[in-house]
């Protein structure tokens, strides 16, 4: 197997958030004073970059950490009604019997990707940076790697980073490990063609971190 650390983004990797999200959007936009989104812009963002995202909205640096607090507060309110993506549970059980160690590196919050995940799933993930501003990914993916395989020679050059946002795969450039993408997430294809490896399926996500 090419990889002995495999990190998860998760919100739209591994957790389908995107709806929830959306709806959390004209609450976030009346509270914080920004443009509201119409419905027809909202694949038109997903192509964006995060910063082309924020400028479209209006948001400026200053707001960042009021609205990410939010937005983490209200996410673990409905932690209850977020659902992993389909075949992602069985997923991560046979990268971790395969002796792959597991991440997850997110801007959500800990406890929300624990109640998500449940107990017995949340037990097979060795480490959890979480809680991460949206710029500041590739720190907390390189802190992650050093803690994970720390006696490993090249260590970066056997992990991967598996995300749905152009923000992911800078994150992995920056962090010198494989940048993974899915496309079943919050950015459209096209805006992750940066990623080695686009991945369209589950199935097609377990191929290329299993062989």
């Amino acid at each position: 197997m090419r990889y002995k650390l495999v990190m998860f983004d998760f919100d739209g990797t591994l957790a389908n958030t995107f709806p929830l999200f959306c709806e959390l959007c004209a609450e976030i936009t009346e509270r914080f004073g920004l443009r509201r989104i119409a419905p027809h812009e909202v694949e038109t963002l997903r192509g964006l970059n995060t910063s082309a995202i924020l400028a479209s909205l209006g948001v400026s640096r200053w707001q960042l950490p009021a609205i990410m607090q939010h937005a983490r507060a209200r996410m673990a309110e409905q932690s209850h009604g977020i659902a992993l993506f389909d075949g992602m549970s069985v997923l991560l059980d046979d990268l971790a019997n395969n002796g792959i160690r597991l991440a997850v590196v997110s801007s959500n919050q800990e406890s929300t990707v624990r109640a998500v995940l449940g107990d017995e799933l949340a037990s097979r993930v060795k480490h959890f940076a979480c809680g991460i501003g949206l710029f500041g990914k590739a720190r907390k993916v390189r802190s992650v790697v050093r803690d994970a395989l720390p006696e490993t020679r090249n260590a970066s050059e056997l992990a991967a980073l598996v995300g749905d946002e152009g923000r992911d795969i800078e994150a992995a450039h920056k962090a010198g490990v494989t940048p993974i993408a899915v496309t079943w997430g919050y950015a459209t294809a096209d805006a992750l063609r940066n990623a080695e490896v686009r991945c369209n399926t589950v199935h097609e996500l377990r191929a290329a971190l299993l062989y």
